[in-house]
């Protein structure tokens, strides 16, 4: 025979209630802020643009890798690759005030100023940087 006492009750009632409570959608109260401490992320990651010189200061290669090379590393869309001697040969024959005034207005599949937002002092600098680098040698424009 099972002895059931009025203590058995209780518990097996206190039981039925905590489990309906929690079936229920219901959470133990407790400290939300320091659980959400505990479960919070370790670090988190935030983009921002990169910090780069003020406009005007920028020297050719900053504008070249920021910009130009997208195009002139590769050859993409028939841009002379920045190093071929033979393909930049007539364009530096051209001197850095006809280059200039072809990057200016834009050319073939380049946009005007290859898409930048760079001065024409800063452009000159960057003409400068890839016909120095592809068998030129012009002289880098001074600031204005």
């Amino acid at each position: 025979m099972v002895h059931l006492n009025i203590r058995t009750f209780a518990a097996a009632g206190a039981l039925a209630l905590s489990v309906s409570v929690f079936a229920m959608g219901d959470r133990p109260r407790g400290d939300e802020e320091a659980a959400n401490k505990r479960i919070a992320p370790v670090a988190r990651v935030e983009l921002a643009a990169p910090v780069a010189a003020a406009s005007g200061n920028r020297s050719g290669e900053q504008i070249y890798k920021a910009v130009c090379g997208a195009c002139h590393e590769t050859g993409v869309a028939g841009a002379p690759k920045t190093g071929d001697k033979a393909a930049w040969a007539p364009r530096i024959a051209l001197g850095l005030d006809g280059l200039l005034k072809s990057a200016i207005a834009g050319k073939n599949a380049m946009p005007p100023k290859g898409g930048s937002d760079a001065n024409d002092v800063e452009l000159a600098r960057s003409i400068v940087y890839i016909a120095n680098k592809s068998g030129g040698n012009l002289k880098e424009p001074a600031a204005k």
